[in-house]
């Protein structure tokens, strides 16, 4: 069993297990061993604000991702073929556009002459262009755009196991649509919701070239401040560290929604 698991342990060991104890051993190394990356971490503003920035766009991403994606796995999962593979097929097309494409795209779309501000202006809702990129707005418009789908296809393969024969009880025994879809299907769509939750706010807390080309240098998460470390003051230490407790961040994450719902019924394995 050893050797058969063999080719599967050295290829852990060499993409996560060593990367990852490198990662370690530079945050703990400053010409010997070291705290003082971590202390800068907890008593530096720049590294707080950065945290709290980051996270605070996650939870904004992650809401708008849900109340936007739910719709629309929920029409792929009830509408006969061929339009749920046609939908499907909108959810996934953008996939095949490199994200930073995507982000040059929104930045032409959203800046003061862009085509979002001329449409406003030719309608007569606005006098004078509005600042959409360049700051937090912006930055949380082409994230939700990116990973709209990361909620979707969650969403999409809970909703498409839950059987229609449930809704159509419901309905049988008094219950009106809304009724039905609130005490029926909403309850069964909860491991689809939590996967596609967890998913984009991970995605969204190591994001980094929407933020870097949408946020203009004034949108700073995290991701940029490690780049930042490493770029421009060679800091791999500092860099490191911050690493090591956005992964202790990520891990935290997880365990605590493999508590309320296990991993196999997030991934629709039950």
């Amino acid at each position: 069993m050893l050797l058969l698991a063999s080719p599967a342990v050295i290829v852990i060991v060499a993409l996560v297990v060593l990367p990852v104890g490198w990662l370690m051993g530079q945050s703990f190394y400053d010409g010997g061993f070291t705290l003082e990356h971590y202390k800068r971490i907890f008593s530096e503003d720049i590294y707080w604000r950065s945290f709290l920035l980051t996270f605070r766009i996650a939870f904004t991403v992650t809401v708008l991702t849900l109340i936007l994606g739910y719709p629309v796995a929920y029409a792929a999962a009830h509408a006969k073929r061929p339009w749920d593979m046609l939908i499907l097929s909108f959810v996934i097309l953008p996939f095949w556009t490199s994200v930073l494409v995507r982000a040059y795209a929104w930045l032409v779309l959203l800046q003061r002459t862009g085509v979002a501000n001329q449409v406003l202006e030719r309608f007569g809702l606005i006098s004078d262009p509005l600042a959409l990129v360049h700051n937090e707005l912006g930055t949380v418009i082409a994230t939700v755009h990116i990973l709209l789908p990361f909620m979707v296809l969650p969403l999409y393969s809970t909703m498409q196991k839950i059987p229609r024969e449930l809704m159509l009880a419901g309905a049988s025994l008094g219950g009106g649509p809304l009724h039905t879809f609130l005490r029926v299907f909403l309850p069964l769509s909860l491991p689809g919701v939590v996967a596609g939750l967890t998913l984009v706010f991970v995605l969204t807390l190591g994001f980094y070239i929407t933020p870097e080309l949408l946020g203009g240098g004034r949108t700073i998460m995290i991701s940029m401040v490690v780049s930042r470390n490493v770029e421009l003051y060679n800091q791999w230490g500092a860099a490191s560290a911050i690493g090591v407790v956005l992964l202790v961040c990520v891990l935290a994450i997880f365990m605590l929604v493999s508590r309320i719902i296990p991993l196999d019924k997030m991934l629709g394995q039950k």
